[in-house]
């Protein structure tokens, strides 16, 4: 049994005795959502619960062929009321039965007509000191629509008005299945005129993302699919990358426990982004991929109010992306052997490859009022910089000397929402070595971005009926500006290489 927010949004969860009975303590007077899960049942909702003091509330289960009973012995009236849900099954008495969630599988309505919003849209302003591909000020437009069509439609353009930096835009459709799982693709353009690498100029990329997601009733889940990567200079081009990244991962869940098995070749970037673009960069004046083997096998456990992960991994790593910051000579080796981004000012080399094997635990904890706490480690092979750092070394000699060393990382998240003014907030930092070059294990899902980091989402309208309009947010990366050190190349240039850049970010989401 799950106690919703208006906004669908999970704010506690029990379980029922063998009488079905259950109980809910500490809830705040207000109107609520409650939905109720079983085995080999619909999940049923029951919307616009007012809560003042010992309020009960009674659920009905029932199988999909027990509602398909249910179905109108007629068409419905030309004048009929029409549905504000993407995908509505009525009773003989144009009562509505079974809906779609925003972020969820079909469910049976209990009560109330609810709705939920079509469109939403999001506008964000950048400024960041230097991330790679992107320099300065930039804009982001997102918008997302549920048409009868399909279940969600995902649009973006990324650009930096009054400039020639590049611009990225992107295309996605998901579409949930209900207990059988969900498909989805996404495909994103990115134009990057400022990049270049030993005499090439103007990069372009095109991938496409398809996944697939399946459920085997409530014991299996099986997740695959693959990202299509093509990408070329413009002008001068050494070479081209046309590649495949598969990725799968099998569940077996019984009870409260989950066994997974989970292989990917692309390494996790920005926590998980479903949109996040496959690293390139260059070795010895070739444009080349980020890319890898990773294998873990893994087990879950979730409660109520606790998650704990355990998984033990292995991984062979092809190209990883080294990047540094600073100022360059003209014809330099840093210019021919790496990818120069010009207008940020940062350049992104290819180090030597690498095999590791480790683990990583996770555990996360609800804490009161809606706050959790979640702890990361990890153990495994990094790169870390030579002990010649500090002395002036040609940038060739430097990446061969670049080498793998067992090590560990610890991460902190700290998340929550403020009451009274309904801010919801996360706070992360990542801890490892400052010599390493590279994440611990790498094709991590879970672990925070490095170093210290800061979230912000604040509503700023609330409808008639208890949901966020309006939005504001604002993302802080790595605020102490941590994880850099300078090397001076025999050439005369000067480089910081660095885990992360600082950055800021912050805009403002509607919902139509």
């Amino acid at each position: 049994m799950q106690l919703l927010r208006p906004d669908q949004s999970v704010l506690a969860s029990v379980y029922t005795n063998v009488q079905g009975r259950f109980s809910i303590p500490s809830v705040f007077p207000g109107r609520y959502a409650l939905k109720a899960l079983g085995t080999s049942f619909l999940p049923s909702l029951r919307e616009n619960v007012h809560v003042r003091s010992n309020a009960v509330v009674n659920l009905t289960l029932n199988t999909l062929y027990e509602v398909m009973q249910w179905l109108p012995a007629e068409p419905r009236a030309v004048n009929a009321h029409p549905d504000d849900w993407a995908w509505t099954l009525r009773s003989a008495a144009n009562r509505p039965l079974l809906r779609w969630l925003e972020d969820g599988p079909l469910v049976v309505v209990s009560d109330g007509s609810g709705s939920t919003p079509k469109l939403k849209a999001r506008l964000m302003a950048t400024g960041q000191e230097g991330t790679f591909g992107e320099s300065g000020e930039r804009f982001s437009a997102t918008v997302e629509d549920t048409p009868s069509t399909s279940r969600e439609l995902l649009a973006r353009v990324d650009f930096a008005p009054d400039s020639e930096a590049g611009m990225e835009s992107m295309l996605g459709f998901r579409q949930d299945l209900g207990y059988a799982g969900s498909v989805q693709s996404m495909a994103t353009v990115v134009l990057q005129p400022e990049m270049s690498s030993d005499g090439a100029e103007g990069l372009d990329e095109a991938i496409l993302r398809s996944a697939e997601t399946i459920n085997l009733g409530d014991e299996f889940e099986v997740e695959a699919g693959s990202e299509q990567v093509l990408a070329h200079f413009q002008q001068n081009a050494a070479n081209n990358i046309a590649a495949a990244l598969p990725f799968v991962s099998v569940g077996w869940r019984d009870g409260d426990s989950t066994v997974r098995y989970r292989m990917a070749t692309q390494p996790a970037t920005a926590e998980g982004r479903e949109d996040a673009l496959p690293v390139l960069t260059a070795a010895h004046g070739h444009l080349v991929l980020q890319h890898g083997l990773h294998q873990e096998i893994g087990w879950e456990h979730h409660t109520d109010s606790t998650a704990i992960s355990v998984r033990v991994f292995s991984d062979h790593l092809d190209n990883p992306a080294l990047e540094a910051r600073g100022r360059f000579v003209a014809g330099s080796d840093a210019m021919n052997a790496a990818l120069l981004d010009r207008a940020s000012g940062l350049l992104r080399a290819a180090g030597p490859e690498f095999s590791s094997a480790g683990m990583i635990a996770s555990v996360e904890h609800q804490l009161s009022r809606g706050n959790s706490i979640q702890l990361n480690y990890a153990n495994g092979d990094a790169l870390v910089l030579p002990q010649s750092a500090v002395h002036p070394t040609a940038l060739a000699q430097f990446m061969a000397a670049t080498h793998p060393r067992r090590t560990q990382m610890l991460s902190l998240s700290l998340s929550g929402t403020l009451e009274g003014t309904g801010t919801r907030w996360r706070a992360s930092y990542r801890w490892q070595p400052e010599d390493t070059v590279t994440q611990v294990a790498p094709f991590g899902e879970d672990a925070a971005s490095p170093y210290l980091n800061l979230h912000l989402r604040q509503p700023m309208r609330i409808s008639a009926n208890g949901t966020s309009r309006i939005e504001a947010q604002i993302d802080l990366r790595n605020l102490l500006a941590q994880g850099y050190q300078q090397l001076v190349l025999s050439d005369g240039s000067l480089l910081i290489f660095a885990q992360d850049q600082r950055s800021v970010s912050g805009g403002l989401a509607f919902i139509f």
